[in-house]
């Protein structure tokens, strides 16, 4: 593809832009779950999956969409998911159902997965250059937090001057706007590109797929076969992923990757972050509402609290000296978001939201810098013109954790007997400390799993010049 300084900036800016976009579908019905769900007339099985089913089809397509990108075109999977992300937010727009509504945000997801695989993967083939591609992924990783930053206050504010419905009107405008965007990106792929592996695509998707739809039923309790039936299925099919990659002579994913500690260090921070900082955060606007009467908007600004000084941290990244290799980075990151957990502990059921702002800001600040961090490192883990697969791996392990984190969240969370302020605050302090250990254990898995075991010269030429230990 031509690099030229006006190309790279249209690849940086649209694909930026694609996943602010995701983002903000993905944290929009956290501002106006109440609202959507007493508008859809969902009871307490169909409000869980309200909030949760975006996040299936992004962690079950994830991995598949950049693989697919890389090989068949990286600006057609980003247009793909673009119009899918716009069409299906227009259909959540006009859904009268919940089971319409459902259906509109797993395909919103599986959307996104193609826009946030592929248009990682566009940015690390604009900007060969270590320098410059260390600048592009500081400002990707700003679009995670803007879009976190975004969504909630976007649909609390359009839902509070009309109806809840209106911010999926404005994802599908963008969606749409998006596809035409990219349509004018230069078109890009790997220069090895493999046959596809069909077996090997159908079972990572349906199986990653039916872990998270599991996950998801299980929030509404245990006893129903559905959330058993679906995690069993979706581990076999996970099982039968393994043993068909090692048979095939053109895999999806080399299993090889599991032994190269860059990857196997940069995925471990995004299973870390899922189920560590997004679990709790994905908790605070509901605890808040109904332990401490905070309201909607307010919960809102809390949650930019933490995205936003996110954004800046990213995009100021770059500038942190060059000894401080990726995976110090994301340690250290991990590390202070723990800490920042920790300063949330406390509550009680007479505090103001200004007791949650010295935590929320210090995880913030890390977060950043570890966005920045994991969207460099997880394309410089892979063998060039895999950037898609390494997007789409670290991604879906950010996702997987997402929804791993929030159901560890929802068990110890529940308040013990009756259903009181003071219960809501006890569980409060249970999943901070749980949340806390697991940003804790990643970051020591981070800094173990990334020792390097294999010799200098079989890292790969591209990695040695943007990753290090």
């Amino acid at each position: 593809m031509q690099r030229c300084p006006v190309t790279a900036r249209r690849v940086l800016t649209t694909a930026s832009l694609g996943t602010v976009a995701v983002l903000v579908a993905f944290t929009a019905p956290l501002a106006s779950f109440n609202q959507t769900v007493a508008g859809l007339g969902a009871g307490h099985s169909g409000a869980t999956w309200v909030l949760s089913s975006m996040s299936i089809g992004l962690g079950g397509l994830l991995l598949t969409a950049g693989r697919l990108a890389d090989d068949y075109g990286r600006r057609r999977w980003f247009v793909i998911g673009a119009l899918v992300l716009g069409l299906s937010s227009l259909l959540g727009a006009v859904a009268g159902d919940v089971v319409t509504f459902v259906a509109s945000r797993v395909l919103a997801g599986a959307g996104g997965a193609a826009v946030i695989a592929a248009g990682l993967g566009m940015i690390a083939e604009a900007h060969p250059d270590p320098v410059e591609r260390r600048r592009a992924t500081g400002l990707w990783g700003a679009s995670i937090g803007a879009g976190i930053a975004i969504g909630p206050l976007l649909g609390t504010y359009l839902g509070r001057v009309h109806s809840w419905r209106d911010v999926y009107v404005v994802l599908g405008v963008a969606g749409l706007a998006l596809a035409l965007a990219g349509s004018r990106c230069p078109e890009s792929r790997s220069d090895h590109r493999a046959q596809l592996d069909v077996a090997g695509v159908v079972l990572m998707a349906l199986g990653t797929g039916a872990v998270l739809a599991g996950l998801t039923a299980g929030r509404g309790g245990w006893a129903r076969p559905a959330p058993v039936l679906l995690l069993v299925a979706g581990v076999a099919m996970l099982v039968a992923f393994v043993v068909v990659e090692r048979r095939s002579t053109h895999p999806m994913l080399d299993l090889g990757l599991l032994h190269h500690p860059p990857f196997r260090s940069v995925n471990v921070a995004g299973l870390a972050t899922g189920a560590g900082i997004i679990a709790l955060m994905s908790y605070v606007s509901g605890f808040v509402g109904s332990a401490l009467a905070i309201p909607a908007t307010t919960a809102a600004w809390l949650m930019l609290a933490w995205s936003g000084p996110s954004v800046v941290t990213a995009v100021l990244a770059r500038r942190l000296p060059a000894r401080w290799g990726g995976r110090s980075q994301m340690a250290a990151s991990l590390v202070l978001i723990g800490v920042g957990q920790l300063l949330v502990l406390g509550v009680h059921t007479a505090s103001g939201p200004v007791r949650f702002l010295p935590g929320l800001l210090l995880a913030g600040v890390a977060t950043g810098v570890l966005n920045a961090a994991m969207g460099r490192e997880s394309v410089a883990s892979v063998p060039p013109g895999q950037a898609g697969l390494g997007s789409g791996a670290n991604n879906t392990a950010r996702y997987l954790g997402s929804a791993l984190g929030v159901t560890v969240v929802s068990v110890v969370a529940a308040p013990v007997g009756a259903v009181t302020a003071q219960g809501l605050v006890d569980g409060w302090h249970r999943a901070v400390l749980v949340t806390a250990a697991v940003s804790f254990v990643g970051a020591a898995g981070v800094a173990l799993l990334g020792e390097r075991t294999v010799r200098r010269t079989e890292v790969p030429a591209s990695e040695a010049s943007t990753s290090s230990g």
